[in-house]
């Protein structure tokens, strides 16, 4: 056998036994069935690439060639579809059955032609190896085969909305997707009748059995770690010293297949295979004499290579140091409970906590869900929560027969206050020594709880109060703070429709007790209907500000949208400050037009409102130099000859209700204009900063980018 013939045969080995592992484990599963048709398209494909490089190059061969020809292609039919289709799965993204079924159905039928010239016109021989000649069928699938990268964008949109832990499983499949997508495509191009890469004299290489082989690598490395594809795999410690000893057995069967490509000649059968032993005698050698350089050392270089978490313990390690990043409780509990379920394989488990509103105990996260929600026979003097203050206890056993604490009547009491939720051990979470909740953990499925266990789990909750508490505490700030600007906006506003309503509620007075023959002040009466007019725009502008708007993107024209807002702000503001405009041409951009006009109009007018007679307000439009690859940005700076802005209120400037323009006139402000300026740009992911030196002068400044990017929001679980 050829060396070149060992690549094929690795991947196609590696792949079906990989496929039918992964189908015996949950045949039921549709995704474990999607990766038994993937990794079974890739074995033939695979195998079938074997013969092309073993048949001789004579034309006598071209049958045997040809046969072989259309045996991998049945494999390389089904790859796209089979890829996708998986990394839908695994995204859990819902694709309707006669999609499915349509797509399936039309590569069925290119499966079908490939029998006749239609799908292949013969076959080629390039000198090391044939190749199939590409017929209208396979040029057709070569442009499905766009669907692998289809896959890969899949799985990166998906990452985006995982918490840490499961972004983490996800990363190397993605690597491996790409890897298939990128040299798949490479071994396309012979087919299609490209021998050479571009402006070189280097001929094509089929890399992607090659390529192959790494998928099946990643997702077997996924699948007993991560538990990827749902399949749950519980390895001790000799088997995951056996799956590295495998994972740099293949790493160095790879290294020597690319050296032997750019060095034939340098290598013969027993150099290749006495280098591959070798290389196999070191590994065990060391996993055998030198256990620290596989993973024993919290510091050895091998954990981060290999992942060294195919025992629970790493695992549980990792997701410990990881807690700092968590900012949000829900995604804490998602991932804990991927923790428990997953990696310690608990049967069951309940997380109860303090509401900090009424300050009961309640249940907020187990498994499985139970049907109660409070617990209202927890109270601060319960005997569970006495246990663990007067012992200083880390952990209670819920067995009546448990050998240190069956003596302990507090144990005792605690563990008849506890028989309803049906577990084994009873953890505290606290916060500087007072308890705000318990975690309670049963059964494991797998196996009995060791002292190793035990000490997990203490570790987990100590480091899981903290960050609880720490979440908790950020909450009551952003809470805290909601109410102190909610109690601005209360007095601000009681403020100004108090002084508004004095004029409206004189006049209404006046007119019940004179006598109806007599005239009315002719003052009083402009007075009270303009105040009426200025609190009705005064609440507008309220209910825009507290409203959760959704603005209406459209493909638009910016610049006709300034020169809108201009002649709005002018029409409304009886001043001699012209408004010079200053726009580089047509300009489209992804936006809600009446809001950005409203936008611009109220930085115009504020501007005008800041102006002396007789200066002029700025309005400029203008492209950013290219910063992002998908999308532009543009400028919309608004610039005045004004006073300027105090430094004492540039900070404040955008917080609503607070304003400098505090006359009594029809052009008194309320202090919400900026703070809705701020709105409308956040709400189109753009940015809005003001620059201001008294006496020069106030320069407002937005950016808006030309597109919108779609922004994923995580799911929100719910509490059992």
């Amino acid at each position: 056998m050829k060396f070149g013939e060992l690549i094929p045969l690795i991947g196609a080995l590696l792949n079906f036994s990989l496929g039918v592992f992964v189908l015996f484990q949950s045949p039921r599963s549709p995704v474990s069935r999607g990766y038994f048709l993937l990794a079974s398209s890739f074995a033939v494909w695979n195998y079938g690439t074997i013969w092309m490089f073993r048949i001789p190059g004579g034309l006598e061969h071209a049958g045997e060639a040809l046969y072989w020809a259309r045996f991998l292609q049945f494999g390389v039919i089904f790859i796209p579809i089979s890829l996708c289709h998986v990394s839908f799965l695994v995204a859990q993204i819902r694709i309707p059955k006669w999609i499915m079924a349509g797509a399936y159905s039309f590569h069925v039928l290119l499966f079908a032609s490939n029998f006749t010239d239609f799908f292949l016109q013969g076959v080629k021989n390039v000198g090391y190896a044939w190749y199939s000649v590409a017929g209208t069928g396979f040029w057709i699938l070569s442009v499905i085969f766009s669907l692998v990268w289809v896959s890969v964008v899949v799985l990166i949109w998906h990452r985006r909305s995982l918490p840490p832990m499961a972004k983490r499983r996800l990363t190397p499949l993605i690597f491996a997707q790409v890897a298939i997508a990128f040299f798949g495509c490479n071994d396309v191009l012979p087919i299609l009748g490209i021998y050479y890469y571009p402006y070189t004299d280097y001929q094509v290489y089929p890399f992607g059995s090659m390529a192959a082989i790494f998928y099946g690598v990643i997702v077997g490395y996924s699948v007993l770690q991560y538990q990827l594809l749902d399949v749950r795999v519980t390895m001790n410690r000799g088997g995951a010293k056996a799956v590295r000893v495998l994972f740099i057995f293949f790493a160095g069967l790879c290294v020597l297949l690319v050296l032997w490509l750019f060095k034939k000649d340098a290598f013969s059968f027993y150099s290749f295979f006495a280098a591959l032993g070798t290389l196999m005698f070191g590994a065990v050698c060391a996993a055998v004499l030198f256990p620290k350089l596989f993973g024993e050392s919290s510091e050895t270089v091998e954990r981060r290579i290999l992942g060294d978490t195919f025992e629970y313990q790493d695992q549980v390690r990792k997701f410990i140091e990881s807690m700092t990043w968590y900012s949000d409780l829900n995604l804490l509990l998602n991932d804990l409970h991927d923790l428990f379920t997953r990696v310690f394989q608990l049967g069951s488990y309940v997380i109860i906590m303090r509401d900090e509103t009424n300050r009961l105990f309640e249940i907020v996260r187990s498994h499985p869900a139970h049907p109660v929600r409070q617990c209202p026979e927890l109270r601060p003097q319960s005997a569970v929560f006495r246990y663990f203050e007067w012992t200083n206890g880390e952990y209670l056993p819920l067995d009546s027969d448990d050998l240190y604490t069956r003596t302990s009547q507090l144990a005792r009491q605690s563990r008849e206050q506890l028989a309803a939720l049906e577990a084994r051990f009873c953890f505290p979470l606290a916060s500087e020594g007072e308890i705000f909740g318990l975690l309670l953990v049963g059964d494991k499925t797998s196996e009995q709880f060791t002292a190793n266990d035990i000490s997990l789990l203490i570790t987990l909750v100590k480091s899981m109060s903290l960050m609880v508490n720490q979440i908790r505490l950020k909450t009551q700030i952003l809470q805290s703070q909601e109410l102190d600007l909610l109690g601005k906006m209360s007095r601000g506003m009681a403020h100004d429709l108090n002084n508004l309503l004095t004029p409206v509620w004189t006049l209404l007075q006046i007119s019940s007790e004179t006598d109806h023959a007599e005239p009315l002040d002719p003052e009083l009466l402009p007075v009270a209907l303009r105040n009426v007019q200025t609190m009705r725009a005064y609440i507008k502008e309220a209910l825009f500000f507290s409203e959760n708007l959704r603005p209406d993107l459209q493909l638009g024209r910016l610049d006709l949208v300034v020169r809108q807002a201009a002649s709005v702000a002018s029409a409304s503001r009886k001043k001699d400050v012209p408004v010079a405009i200053s726009v580089p041409g047509e300009e489209l951009v992804e936006m809600d037009e009446v809001l950005i006009q409203r936008l611009i109009a109220n930085l115009i007018s504020n501007a005008i409102d800041a102006s002396r007679p007789g200066t002029q307000v700025r309005v400029e439009l203008e492209r950013l130099g290219k910063t992002e690859a998908n999308r532009d940005w543009l400028r919309v700076r608004v610039v005045d000859q004004g006073e300027g802005i105090p430094k004492e209120n540039l900070s404040r400037i955008l917080m609503p209700y607070f304003t400098t323009k505090n006359r009594g006139d029809e052009n008194r402000g309320f202090g919400l204009g900026l703070a809705i300026c701020r709105k409308i740009v956040n709400l189109h992911g753009g940015h809005l900063s003001i620059a201001s030196q008294p006496k020069k002068g106030t320069t407002v400044q937005v950016d808006l980018p030309t597109r919108q990017i779609k922004q994923v929001m995580p799911q929100v679980a719910t509490s059992a």
